[in-house]
């Protein structure tokens, strides 16, 4: 048993922070309120005078995927020979052991939705995982939450000499396979239980069931404003879930998006224009979006950005104007509502995992250092070179 006692909470869900106590059984969060009674045997962590959150959510990054201080050969988040991927899984490319892992969780950086990158039109299916462990299978919190797909620069980039030179040949690439999946999918419905009216395995076709049966969403790369349209056009005509991710020119176009209502993730924003469809890149976009009423996740897109730096980037998005509440719920509940995963994680609730971070301050400011990190009510040793 773990009690936090006597911390300001701010739990992502409540504007206001307020002061009490959290008590942790088998690693959920069994209560919130005042002068909470602990087992004799309990661990009691002081609170007194410190900031307490819910553990940071990112809802886009590739951790685990591309190594850490290992180069080309460690990176493992896209396939390079297969424009059409979608059966590719990130979880079976995830190296728990990375150095980089134990980094996030210092930072309060809880759990992490990663997966395939944007080299494919198709890339395969994004998982959501804790920060800690040495087996990903045990780090799991859903599987298959989203596929990804992707618009823009990166997949003409890759394959503008094998199989893509143009924004309208990767949307017809996407488009031919929805419509097989579709037509794969109405095949195996009408077959039923007879096997042998059904349509041959296709293990493409196959991984992209759920994305027909609306069960998960399309993950789609998008940072220019008419790559954007395109995505949004396609999910309507397939009539699918998506989700947009990066939205770089997100504040040229903050009306249509409010009307769309779909959720957003906004980065990776500290890096420099690398290509040309990253030359609007601002700070304020997030805000702009939240403003409007938005679903606004700020991303890393680790490791674009060291996944430790995403209470940073949601400091530098409060800069920019941005408001503070909305900064919280964009790297919290908002990444776990994106992931699919707010009945477990994303703000401090009774019932839900007891990720916490407590802090001497706000985890927005440089300055701030964090106290105690808690992942399913169980500590994370942080080192003092770790401390931020």
């Amino acid at each position: 048993m773990l009690c936090v006692r006597n911390g300001w909470i701010h739990d992502a869900i409540h504007k206001d922070a307020f002061q009490a106590d959290i008590l942790v059984k088998n690693g959920k969060i069994a209560a919130i309120g005042e002068n909470l009674e602990a087992a004799e045997d309990a661990y009691i962590v002081d609170a007194e005078g410190l900031q307490v959150y819910p553990g940071f959510v990112e809802a886009h990054g590739h951790i685990g995927l591309d190594g850490y201080g290992i180069g080309y050969e460690g990176m493992d988040y896209n396939e390079m020979n297969d424009i059409i991927s979608p059966q590719m899984r990130g979880i079976d490319g995830v190296k728990p052991l990375d150095a980089a892992f134990p980094k996030a969780a210092a930072a309060g950086v809880t759990c992490v939705c990663v997966g395939p990158g944007s080299a494919n039109v198709l890339g395969g299916t994004f998982t959501t995982i804790k920060t800690v462990g040495k087996r990903v299978d045990d780090m799991v919190v859903r599987d298959g939450v989203a596929m990804k797909c992707a618009f823009g620069e990166n997949p003409k980039r890759v394959y503008r000499e094998k199989k893509d030179s143009s924004r309208m040949t990767t949307a017809a690439l996407l488009r031919e396979t929805l419509y097989k999946a579709k037509e794969y999918m109405e095949k195996k419905e009408a077959a039923g239980e007879d096997i042998s009216k059904r349509p041959a395995f296709d293990i493409k076709l196959e991984a992209l069931l759920p994305v027909m049966r609306r069960e998960i969403p399309l993950k789609a790369h998008a940072h220019a404003s008419e790559d954007i349209f395109t995505a949004l056009r396609i999910a309507k005509e397939f009539d699918l879930k998506i989700t947009l991710e990066h939205v770089t020119e997100g504040h040229l176009i903050v009306e249509e998006l409010a009307r769309e209502n779909v959720p957003l993730a906004v980065g990776p924003t500290l890096t420099s224009a690398s290509k040309f469809e990253l030359r609007n890149k601002s700070w304020a976009t997030p805000g702009l979006l939240a403003a409007a009423g938005c679903q606004v996740s700020i991303i890393t897109d680790s490791p674009v950005i060291p996944q430790e730096y995403l209470p940073l980037c949601a400091g530098l998005a409060v800069q920019a104007g941005m408001e503070p509440f909305a900064a919280l719920q964009a790297v919290t509940i908002n990444p776990a509502r994106h992931a699919g995963v707010a009945d477990r994680v994303g703000s401090l609730e009774v019932g839900k995992d007891a990720d916490i971070v407590v802090t001497y301050g706000s985890p927005f400011e440089v300055s701030t250092k964090i106290k105690y990190v808690f992942i399913d009510g169980k500590e994370v040793k942080i080192p003092e070179e770790l401390k931020i």
